[in-house]
């Protein structure tokens, strides 16, 4: 019998897409949350839909193209892909009729009630709003647009996914028996979102675009009536398909594959309510969707136009206040980055803490004449990234600057194409991810000569080079000289630069090749320890956590003892409560004003507690199709504040939500506790001086929360 094999029931673990599902659900809750300020609701309504259209553009039609292929083999909970579609057709029919319902019965009465009307339809604009619509549509809109009608020498138009558009049927003048179809689309150029004059300061009207365009739809079809007009959307296949052995060129294969996005298998349509039945046939049969693919909406399509409308000025007092990432207190003012590491190690915790030292160690280092070498992974940058223009002008410089580029990072593969070509440019050494591998290790090594030699700095992280997220996602990294750690990130970089496998490891655990084992046998000893009468305790802190043979490896430490304490952002196949398998193990998801991205590991290990980070999640892709690099927090003083990460997340009562034994999220009770909201916990915290609060917590012990 295969290890734990008695925990791999089908009926002890949860569908991924379901679960994923789950979890757009809890931020909608978020946005149904009446403690929440209103925008904050509207952003968090625009971030559901968002992530439901990259589910659709990835997970849903990766599991059409298995029922295409006849592929029957079932997942971890016992489900095949047929079945996996159906349970999902239900959940996101309910998901998106409570989207609707929030923004149609709580948030637009909210808004007009702050002096924000969103006009539902043209037809509800005055006079004066109308002259206004119809000189906006001649002098702003009209010289964009392209209509396209369709008949015989006309095809049916591509659509361009996620795009907006208008539909309509029309006749020519004195013919009302023969029907066309016609098409425009919704420039994405222009704002979505039109403010009309008001004469009350007090109070804002606001249009979208395609009413405005719908209103105007006759002046782009001279000669004929147009019948019926209502917006339609669709979404495409967008999971990239390269076979990377049998590309000769992989950055011109991308290429190819990004312009394919377009013209993938249509995989949902969203149509008005109340579209005319004949137009809505015609659009089915020309995008070749079935019934089960329609969503009718009762709305405005695509409400990711909610996050233009928080960014409006005059409603700060309906946001919550902006935090601005704050100094570490141990890089203050003008300061030697290598100076400061060799003082010892230096943890960060984004966003409470500024990402700017990291930015700051790679610029010094593009400047620093005793610098010698600079070698980077990117997997995403931001637009105007200045890590991109450090490596660039250290290249200038003489230094060899060698980056590993990962070209395959989802919607990103543009960004990455323009930036490997300009680091290229700037003589830097540039490579693009390995065969069938994604790079998703975050990894820094700068090699330095000094008086008594060379040393090595690195930066380890668990979030991406990205000045603009890392001030949205909550992230955390050291910045460390140990010569262990050094010579394993060499040993990274030659493996990804070469051929050269190491042997071993000094303190890093890297996959696909390394870290699977090492999760198991950190999991496994505190089996040992339990089933020997001995306290053991693990606690993890990840995006999504899917892996079978990980959750296994926990259902197993569970039943011997262990007591498990699991912070899952998103994806939880682990089900809780199961008797004599999952009894010990609780999970809690924490949705907040950040997106909870850091990934932290604690093992009680008999009192000798041990501690890592990594960019990897437990999930089969990280383990097993990926470099991914997990490393140990050893630094007495960081252990110190690693542990009160997770302790103060485990204490959440706020923002937290647990994973109940019916499979079901609910909010932490907190009647008659001091209430904790992690995130705001964090925020307050790095206004202080953190090194003083630290260094007072010298003595805490980590004791793990009770259960409740």
């Amino acid at each position: 019998m295969e290890k734990n094999e008695q925990f791999k029931n089908v009926k002890y673990y949860e569908n991924r897409e379901l679960s994923w599902l789950k979890f757009d659900e809890r931020i909608l809750g978020e946005a149904k949350d009446r403690t929440n300020p209103l925008f904050e609701r509207l952003k968090f309504l625009s971030i559901t839909s968002s992530n439901l259209d990259e589910f659709f553009m990835i997970r849903v039609a990766s599991l059409k193209e298995m029922v295409s292929a006849g592929y029957k083999k079932t997942d971890i909970s016992g489900l095949k892909p047929s079945e996996q579609l159906e349970k999902i057709y239900v959940q996101t029919h309910k998901l998106v009729d409570s989207q609707y319902s929030t923004y149609n019965r709580s948030l637009v009465p909210l808004l007009n009630q702050k002096g924000l009307t969103v006009i539902k339809h043209h037809e509800d604009l005055t006079k004066e709003q109308c002259e206004f619509a119809d000189k906006y549509f001649y002098e702003n809109v009209y010289p964009v647009l392209t209509p396209m009608a369709v008949d015989s020498s006309r095809p049916f138009p591509l659509i361009r996914n996620k795009s907006l558009n208008i539909g309509a049927l029309i006749s020519k003048k004195g013919n009302k028996d023969e029907l066309d179809f016609a098409t425009v689309q919704v420039p994405a150029g222009l704002s979505r979102i039109v403010v009309l004059p008001s004469e009350d300061d007090e109070n804002i009207s606001v249009v979208l675009l395609e009413e405005i365009i719908e209103r105007n739809l006759s002046r782009l079809f001279l000669n004929y009536n147009v019948v019926c007009a209502h917006p339609y959307r669709i979404m495409r296949n967008a999971d990239l398909s390269i076979d990377e052995d049998e590309a000769a060129d992989l950055l011109k294969e991308i290429q190819k594959q990004i312009k394919r996005r377009q013209w993938g298998e249509v995989i949902r349509l969203e149509v008005e309510k109340d579209m005319d039945d004949k137009l809505l046939k015609h659009l089915k049969k020309e995008l070749q969707v079935k019934s089960d693919d329609i969503y009718k909406i009762n709305g405005p399509l695509d409400l990711t136009f909610l996050m233009k409308m928080y960014s409006m000025e005059g409603f700060d007092d309906l946001k919550v206040e902006m935090y601005k990432p704050k100094n570490h207190p141990r890089l203050l003012g003008e300061y030697d980055i290598f100076e400061e590491i060799r003082k010892g190690d230096i943890l960060l915790h984004h966003p409470y803490v500024t990402f700017e030292p990291v930015i700051h160690f790679v610029r010094q280092a593009a400047e620093d004449e005793n610098v010698l070498a600079i070698k980077q992974t990117l997997y995403r940058v931001s637009g105007n990234s200045p890590i991109i223009a450090a490596l660039a002008q250290a290249a200038e410089n003489g230094k060899q600057v060698t980056v590993l580029v990962e070209l395959k990072a989802r919607f990103d593969e543009e960004n990455n194409i323009v930036w490997a070509k300009m680091l290229e440019k700037a003589g830097c050494h540039v490579l693009y991810g390995l065969v069938g591998l994604k790079t998703h290790s975050k990894i820094t090594l700068v090699v330095r000569r000094e008086e008594d030699g060379i040393r090595r700095y690195v930066h380890l992280g668990t979030g991406n080079y990205n000045d603009a997220t890392a001030k949205l996602y909550t992230d955390t990294g050291i910045l460390t000289c140990s010569d262990a750690i050094g010579e394993d990130a060499t040993a990274v970089f030659n493996m990804l630069s070469g051929y050269s496998e190491p042997l071993g490891w000094n303190k890093l655990s890297v996959a696909p090749l390394w870290l699977r084992d090492r999760f198991m046998a950190l999991i496994e000893r505190e089996t040992e320890y339990a089933l020997d009468g001995k306290k053991a305790h693990i606690v993890a802190k990840v995006n999504s956590l899917c892996d079978k043979q990980i959750i296994a490896a926990l259902y197993a430490a569970s039943a011997a003892g262990v007591e498990i304490d699991l912070i899952v952002r998103g994806i939880c196949c682990l089900k809780t409560g199961i008797p004599g398998v999952s009894e010990n193990i609780r999970v809690r998801s924490i949705i907040g004003n950040f997106l909870e991205h850091a990934r932290i590991f604690y093992f009680l290990n008999s009192g000798d507690e041990e501690i890592y980070m990594a960019s990897s999640d437990w999930m089969p892709r990280n383990l097993d199709k990926r470099v991914e690099i997990m490393f140990p927090i050893e630094d007495y003083e960081l252990k110190i504040q690693t542990k009160e990460i997770l302790n103060i997340q485990l204490s959440d009562n706020v923002k937290a939500q647990k994973l109940n034994s019916e499979g079901f999220y609910e909010k932490v009770k907190s009647r008659g506790k001091e209430k904790i909201c992690a995130q705001d916990f964090f925020c307050k915290a790095a206004k202080k001086d953190i090194g003083k609060i630290n260094s007072e917590r010298k003595d805490r012990v980590f004791i793990p929360i009770e259960k409740m």
